[in-house]
């Protein structure tokens, strides 16, 4: 749940906390070089912003247990595995950013790049504050980085009015781009305007269904006028941070050995790759140890068993000693460079439009849009490179599997009702995070729909205010309560009643 993308901003700031000012807090970055040119403040926010936020393997692991993609098997419980956290406060870390862009769309004045960074600016101000205010509820973003204006101290915003400003900002950033030219700076696109401009479309999408329940007709509107304009992500211009070979851009999880074989893939993954006989099992897990002492092939569904993530620590490292449970793929920690990190694909914008047609939102073929985001990612493994044959128990994906994928329990459920079709739709989007670093939006998914179905049990939940519930939020910074107790109060009282716990329900949840 918790948003791990701001966090790093949080570990450059540690040497002046002491000295900030509340013009600090909300709207400057100490880590902006004194001179730098348009596309140096691009790369470095980028890479600030999108990349694992602790770059080990025990964070790497830690940061995917959230949306139940993976389970840890050793004694001492993890929170995040529980349903809390070591740090359960969100961050406004996002919002220090802004002055970077400002700088940066100042450094391009009267360049051809203008156009471009300014629809940069834009998209990055709405991604910081998505992610704000699901993490937290009511945040500032109207008056976020407007320090040199005199507002020092910025309102927190209703989520409802931050919904509406990023939807409003991501429209501009779109028509930026599209009179813009390629820039300089940019790790995820190579600075290919048209491509951001689809991606400013895909986003839009993206939180128009994460409005879900307070979604207005008119907004259901918005989402088939874009739908309808086709201008959206194709299956070249997955959203997507690529590790490499230097030793400074590696795979979090590279050479972490010791992790992966206390980790396993969650039973909930590996029960629905079973169901669909869906050949990313072989990628993602080894068989379990048991199985193959049992007689069963390493290239048989059935030699794979995942763990639940609800039972007790000491009884999952028990099992992991008796060679129960898959464990992490090898490939994992030996490939430096890895998986590339996806931030948002062609095949999740599919799963989106797939849900909205089932959803009554715009007239489609949901089945279409099914069918293409499960070939897009199947393909996607297909084609990915650091996934070699000799780590894929004989089983890898090819163009034959994926032509015949949809029978059996993976067909669309064409004659089943809508909850049966939003189930495989979504559980499929859900997958598309596995192993990423990134799950934390599925586990939002799951608060807005239920799909899958995580577990719950109260006996081992770490929720320390209920153990019976799931935490829908994360608490406002630790610093607010000196800094600024006088607009942290009133959002608290104004929105849970006085009090800022992780289980209070925010506006886009009720």
């Amino acid at each position: 749940m918790k948003k791990i993308f701001y966090i790093i901003a949080g570990v450059y700031l540690i040497s002046t906390l002491n000295s900030c000012s509340k013009f600090e807090t909300y709207n400057t970055n100490p880590n902006v070089p004194t001179t730098a040119t348009p596309d140096m403040l691009a790369t470095q926010l980028l890479k600030n912003t999108f990349r694992f936020w602790n770059p080990n393997p025990t964070d790497f692991g830690t940061g995917n247990l959230w949306a139940k993609h993976t389970v840890e098997l050793q004694t001492n419980p993890n929170p995040y595995q529980y349903y809390y956290s070591y740090w359960p406060y969100g961050s406004f870390d996002g919002m220090q950013n802004l002055t970077t862009l400002k700088r940066m769309v100042e450094l391009s004045a009267g360049a051809p790049t203008e156009s471009s960074y300014k629809g940069f600016a834009l998209f990055m101000k709405a991604w910081y504050g998505f992610g704000m205010t699901l993490d937290m509820g009511d945040v500032p973003y109207s008056e976020a980085g407007m320090a040199e204006q005199g507002i020092l101290n910025p309102k927190y915003d209703k989520q409802s009015d931050v919904f509406v400003e990023i939807l409003s900002d991501l429209k501009t950033a779109e028509g930026y781009f599209a009179t813009g030219k390629q820039f300089g700076g940019d790790i995820m696109y190579n600075g290919d305007p048209s491509k951001w401009r689809k991606l400013c479309n895909a986003m839009q999408l993206k939180i128009l269904q994460t409005l879900g329940k307070k979604i207005t007709a008119e907004q259901k509107a918005r989402f088939a006028e874009i739908v309808n304009a086709g201008n959206l992500l194709t299956e070249a211009d997955n959203f997507q941070l690529v590790y490499s070979e230097n030793t400074n851009a590696s795979h979090p999880f590279f050479n972490g050995e010791y992790m992966r074989i206390i980790t396993s893939p969650s039973d909930l993954v590996v029960n629905f790759l079973q169901q669909n006989q869906d050949r990313r099992l072989f990628y993602f897990a080894e068989p379990a140890a048991a199985k193959l002492s049992g007689g069963f092939s390493e290239n048989d569904f059935n030699a794979y068993v995942g763990a639940p993530s609800q039972l007790s620590a000491d009884k999952l490292s028990l099992n992991r000693a008796s060679g129960m449970y898959s464990l992490m793929n090898k490939r994992y920690v030996a490939m430096r460079s890895g998986d590339p990190m996806l931030v948002f694909t062609y095949a999740e914008q599919c799963f989106i439009i797939a849900e909205a047609i089932e959803s009554g939102w715009l007239t489609g073929t949901a089945q279409t849009y099914y069918e293409n985001g499960v070939r897009a990612i199947l393909r996607y493994y297909m084609n990915l490179t650091s996934a070699p044959a000799s780590y894929l128990h004989g089983m890898p994906i090819t163009q034959s599997y994926i032509d015949n994928y949809f029978t059996g329990a993976a067909a669309y459920k064409t004659s089943g009702t809508t909850q049966d079709r939003l189930l495989q739709i979504i559980t499929q989007r859900w997958l598309l995070d596995y192993f990423q670093g990134n799950g934390l939006f599925s586990y939002k998914t799951f608060l807005r729909t239920g799909i899958p179905a995580f577990p719950l049990d109260p006996s081992t939940s770490m929720n320390p205010e209920d153990p019976k519930v799931y935490p829908k939020r994360w608490k406002y910074p630790t610093s607010e309560l000196t800094t600024n107790p006088l607009i942290y109060n009133k959002a608290v009282s104004d929105q849970y009643g006085g009090f800022d716990g992780i289980n209070k329900t925010p506006w886009w949840l009720q």
